[in-house]
């Protein structure tokens, strides 16, 4: 008799005792692992989430933190772009543990966090992200989201990667 298990999944705001130092470790691992990129782009995420964790402004930029049978398994925050021409903010560290995948927490953390951009006044939401990275970009192209610029490398982390900066206005 072959017995299904369903899986709690939950998305909650971040900030428990070790949720960014997770999304840190979680990025550095597992793209290494993944695609072979070095501890430079964890030291690129650990910049970002550290500015994220000493100035965010509430009401304006937002974290969440996917959890599935109450393991952290992934990750995205909302924060502002400073463009001085238009309200534009940027889906960052968008993070989804390879065990944690098929239950369309990706996708979840998307919605989310453009959910929470358009409440807060948003116009548009921008992100940056690798030409190799193709389930994620499946689930920002499903979400609306549309490719606008794109720039070889070399970056500090990975060889022949292509950055691509992906929009969807609000």
């Amino acid at each position: 008799m072959n017995v299904e298990i369903a899986h709690q999944a939950v998305i909650r705001p971040i900030g428990r005792p070790g949720d960014f130092g997770w999304v840190v470790l979680a990025h550095g691992e597992m793209y290494a692992a993944e695609y072979g990129w070095s501890s430079a782009f964890e030291v690129m995420v650990a910049g970002i989430v550290a500015d994220f964790a000493a100035e965010h402004d509430p009401a304006r930029e937002a974290g969440w933190i996917a959890e599935l049978d109450g393991r952290r398994v992934g990750s995205v925050f909302c924060v502002d772009a400073k463009d001085e021409d238009i309200a534009t903010a940027k889906l960052r560290v968008l993070l989804v543990d390879p065990a944690a995948r098929g239950h369309h927490l990706g996708t979840r953390l998307v919605e989310i966090c453009v959910e929470f951009a358009r409440a807060a006044g948003y116009r548009r939401i921008r992100l940056w992200t690798m030409n190799t990275l193709a389930a994620a970009r499946h689930v920002y192209l499903t979400a609306g989201f549309r490719l606008v610029a794109e720039e070889p490398g070399p970056f500090d982390f990975g060889d022949g990667l292509t950055a691509q900066v992906y929009e969807l206005e609000l």
